[in-house]
């Protein structure tokens, strides 16, 4: 760097500067560099946003949230590094119609790429028309899908006090659905849980800790083709 007229002048000795060969395979060094960062974050290239919309057997009723099967779901996803996170939107006590309410504004907030569905069991423990109750779902899917989201129905089963026709139908409103909107389901997400004593809590009606890796694994094997 030399002075002169009061100006400086940055002063550049050629045989300080990379020949054409050495810029060459440093610009193939970068290139390998690049690639090599790219192909280390697959999952989170792959992965996006699960929203759970469901009630008390989501929302880890009488448990600590993180034995919830929708914490477990978290934590096999990341085991998996499927790269995906999961949104917790269940409401304990929550029907049908609160699902309707509630879910344009996390479809909005979280814009989710599947959206489980675990509504209804209190429709049926409260008797209410089968038709509200699929006309509800029924929107909800039909939201969910509007938005770009999959959809995964987690059937249920009513206790056998409800008698065999009431129950009967409202089981089968969730495969009727699953087929005319083509979305996935769950048969019964209690399955080997509900009625099994050593696996509900005093009130019989939700699940202790012990069920909740069956519940997680009653869903995966139809969530997981969506991912």
């Amino acid at each position: 760097m030399s002075s002169s007229a009061g100006h400086w002048q940055l002063v550049t000795d050629p045989a300080s500067r990379p020949s054409p060969g050495r810029r060459r395979v440093f610009g193939r060094l970068l290139l390998i560099l690049s690639l090599a960062l790219l192909s280390t974050a697959p999952a989170q290239a792959l992965g996006g946003v699960i929203l759970v919309l469901g009630d008390s057997l989501s929302s880890a009723y009488g448990l600590d949230v993180d034995d919830g099967w929708v914490h477990l779901l978290q934590e096999r996803l990341q085991e998996s590094q499927a790269g995906y996170r999961v949104v917790n939107a269940s409401i304990t006590g929550d029907t049908t119609k609160g699902g309707t309410t509630r879910l344009p504004r996390a479809l909005d907030e979280h814009r989710p790429d599947i959206v489980v569905v675990e509504l209804g069991g209190n429709d049926g423990l409260r008797g209410l028309p089968l038709s509200v109750t699929r006309a509800n779902l029924e929107r909800i899917i039909v939201d969910a899908q509007s938005a770009g989201a999959r959809v995964l129905l987690l059937g249920m089963r009513l206790p056998p006090n409800y008698g065999p026709a009431y129950s009967n139908a409202f089981h089968a409103i969730y495969e009727e659905l699953a087929n005319q909107y083509q979305a996935s389901r769950v048969p019964f997400l209690l399955e080997g849980v509900g009625g099994v004593d050593e696996m509900m809590q005093a009130d019989g009606i939700h699940p202790r800790a012990a069920a909740q890796p069956v519940m997680l694994d009653n869903v995966w094997p139809h969530l997981k083709p969506l991912l």
